[in-house]
């Protein structure tokens, strides 16, 4: 992931066109979450969401949080150290795209339906110009397996779990 990141934060300045000027960093948002648990010892128990009256579009009842999961953001405009504890499901992430591009809420579907917040306030900070994150290989090391067709996953930490 953070090859990934650093391609996009030292990616040279468009040349010409109406982005002139305009680097990846400059209008890119990195959103890195797990789609799952993971195994990490949480001391916070799920939050319950009430059971409202039921319609085609809203049961709470049925849809409930599970363990909390870590949720990265990178951008030019997250602050350094940046926290937020509100309560976000992945339909959060949906939100936001939402609010980007001027799409309804609740339009994507199922999960952005029933979030109750987007991820809107990690981007309120001051430009923050890029700074190089040290990685374990380059980009290139990826792109080059992915070519070769590689059978082994690159996170492949030896746990058949």
């Amino acid at each position: 992931m953070t090859a990934v990141i650093n391609a996009i934060g030292e990616n040279p300045p468009c040349t010409s066109g109406i982005d002139a000027g305009e680097t990846l960093w400059n209008n890119t948002a990195v959103i890195v979450t797990w789609d799952d648990w993971g195994g990490w010892s949480d001391n916070q128990p799920p939050p319950i969401l009430s059971s409202l009256p039921c319609t085609s579009s809203n049961c709470q009842g049925d849809y409930q949080y599970g363990f909390r999961v870590p949720l990265l953001a990178v951008s030019a405009y997250t602050p350094q150290g940046f926290i937020n504890n509100a309560t976000h499901d992945f339909g959060s992430i949906l939100r936001m795209i939402e609010s980007v591009f001027n799409i309804q809420e609740g339009k994507l579907g199922f999960a952005d339906a029933r979030a109750t917040n987007n991820l809107n306030s990690f981007f309120q900070g001051a430009f923050r110009s890029y700074t190089h994150v040290p990685a374990v290989e380059p980009a290139s090391f990826f792109l080059g397996q992915a070519l070769q067709g590689a059978s082994t996953p690159p996170d492949d930490d030896g746990d058949d779990d």
